[in-house]
This record gives C-alpha cells, structure tokens and sequence, in this order.
C-alpha cells in the first residue's frame, strides 16, 4: 500500500507542478490526453539444466489510459501518465525423468499480469512534432490468471490436463518498477504514434531461485492530447 500511495504521490506532485508551470507560462500550457495500443511482452527468465528446460516467449497484451503533457521548457516536458497495463509471457517447459519408465513432461503456460502503471517521463522535443522519452514506471499488480497444459509421456502414451487458474497473491509481488525509454511523433496537432520500450528492474515472484525474473515490453499505439 505504501508504494502504490508513492507512485500515485509523485503523479499528483507532477500534475500539481503543472499547474504552476501553466499559470506562470501561458504559452505553453498543461495538456492532456488520452492513449492506448499493444503491448509485446516477455518475462526474462530462461532455465537449462539438461534435465529441465524452460523458455519465455512473447504475449500480446494491450495498455490504454490517460496523459498530461507539463512543459518545462521550449524544448523539455514532463509526462506522467495512468495506465492499465497487460503484461506476461507464454512459457513453454519439458522435464525429463530418469530411472524407471522414461517419462516426458512437458507444458505450454500463457502468464497473464495486470497492472496499473504509472510511467513518469521525460521529454525532448527534437523538433515541434517529435520528442524522445525516458524516465521511470511505478506499476501495481491488480491480478491475473495462468492458463494452459501438461503433457505426460510415458512409455509413448501420453496423458493431457489443461488448467486455468487466477494468481496466487503468496507468489507475486505487488509493486514492478521498470525504466522506460520511446519516442512519438504526432502527425496532426492532437494525434501522435508512440513507442516505448520498459525493462523490469524488480522480480515479479516474491520467493524466487536467485534469478530475478523481470517484466519486459516493447509498446506500440496512439496517443491523443486534448488542445
């Protein structure tokens, strides 16, 4: 609770900035928006012991939410932004047991996490209608769900159970915290195309095995600023 009141925090001191900053540069006012696209996610984590593999591969998922653009400069703004964020990634997994009858196991898992992010960026414009960004993302996990199968094979036979479960709160931690670097362009004077790349710097399990796995995504969509 802590941390999602000090993400939240530093979005209000943002936006209560912005209010000083508009009353004292008229000409360049606060704005705000709204913006939403897809996002292309992974988990980090890749694990081979010779006996026991696993590999992360993407999901897609989509964020949408809404904006407000502060400039500190001619050529410098803040942009805290609220987003409902879905990450996760599809994990494929084979073990192999040994002595007695060979037995086979593999499973395909589809990881679903939902968050609500709170990126603070900053931006550059290069020119009026271009900027880069950088800056951090607070996000808070609201919940999700892991879906998918096994597939037992012994002696040749094999033996198939399907499962969907919503998360265990014991296994996940709450707050992710990542770094985000993008860019956009807008092609009209509301509408811009946005990219953003954010790499996880916390580990999503509470109880890990000494490899923090991390949020990875790569966020492609539209944003639209209200002028």
């Amino acid at each position: 609770m802590k941390k999602i009141i000090l993400g939240l925090s530093i979005s209000l001191s943002a936006l209560a900035f912005a209010q000083e900053k508009t009353e004292a540069q008229s000409k360049s006012p606060i704005t705000f928006g709204v913006k939403g696209g897809m996002n292309i996610s992974t988990i980090s984590e890749v694990y081979d012991n010779g006996w026991m593999y696993s590999d992360q591969k993407a999901k897609i998922g989509f964020n949408a939410g809404v904006f407000a653009n502060i400039p500190i400069s001619e050529k410098f703004s803040l942009q805290p932004e609220i987003l409902y964020s879905g990450l996760g990634a599809k994990i494929e997994t084979s073990r192999m047991f040994d002595p007695g009858p060979m037995t086979k196991l593999e499973g395909k898992e589809t990881l679903s996490l939902s968050y609500l992010s709170v990126p603070v960026m900053f931006q550059y414009n290069i020119i009026p209608d271009l900027y880069v960004e950088a800056g951090p993302e607070f996000g808070f996990l609201l919940g999700g769900r892991s879906k998918g199968e096994w597939t037992d094979t012994t002696d040749n036979i094999k033996t198939t159970t399907s499962y969907s479960d919503k998360l265990s709160n014991g296994l996940f931690n709450k707050f992710n915290f990542g770094i985000g670097i993008g860019a956009g362009y807008y092609f009209t004077q509301n509408l811009a195309v946005t990219a953003r790349f954010t790499a996880g710097i916390t580990d999503i399990y509470k109880h890990g095995n000494g490899n923090a796995v991390r949020n990875n995504a790569f966020q492609v969509g539209l944003a639209y600023k209200f002028k």
